[in-house]
């Protein structure tokens, strides 16, 4: 399936790239979430005459991604968990609470914002956490979990 990028796709390509997908994802995912469009003439003709104001938005959501990055990097988190004397949680912390942890402190973050490669945290300790607010903006968050 060959598909215009209406904004920046991480591991895909840019604002305004033809790319070639399976089209499961581009009929299931790029096309609803409005990040890309079918390749035909009358959208590429589309594309060419609001392509000012689709790069003024890419440039305008990058800056409020840049903006928010400012006082993250230096942020540490402190979460309270019901763990054992081994030090292992009884249950785990997620994306979900640490976007919560991080909210109630004052900074504005998502759940599908934190990126937690090796799953949720399971144990009691001091844990760096990436957090992608753009696809050009990652920022690291210390997240520290005491037990109750």
């Amino acid at each position: 399936m060959d598909l215009i990028l209406l904004e920046k796709v991480q591991n895909l390509g840019d604002l305004g790239d033809l790319v070639k997908v399976k089209s499961g994802y581009g009929r299931n995912y790029l096309v609803p979430q409005g990040m890309a469009a079918p390749a035909t003439k009358e959208n590429l003709a589309q594309f060419e005459a609001r392509r000012a104001e689709l790069e003024a938005a890419a440039k305008d959501k990058l800056g409020q991604a840049q903006a928010r990055h400012t006082g993250l990097d230096e942020l540490a988190v402190e979460i309270t968990a019901n763990a054992s004397e081994e030090g292992s949680l009884y249950g785990s912390i997620g994306p979900r609470e640490i976007a919560n942890a991080v909210s109630a402190l004052g900074h504005e973050l998502e759940k599908s914002e934190v990126i937690m490669g090796e799953g949720p945290l399971r144990h009691v300790g001091e844990f760096d956490v990436l957090v992608q607010l753009h696809s050009d903006v990652e920022a690291t968050l210390k997240v520290t979990i005491h037990p109750e």
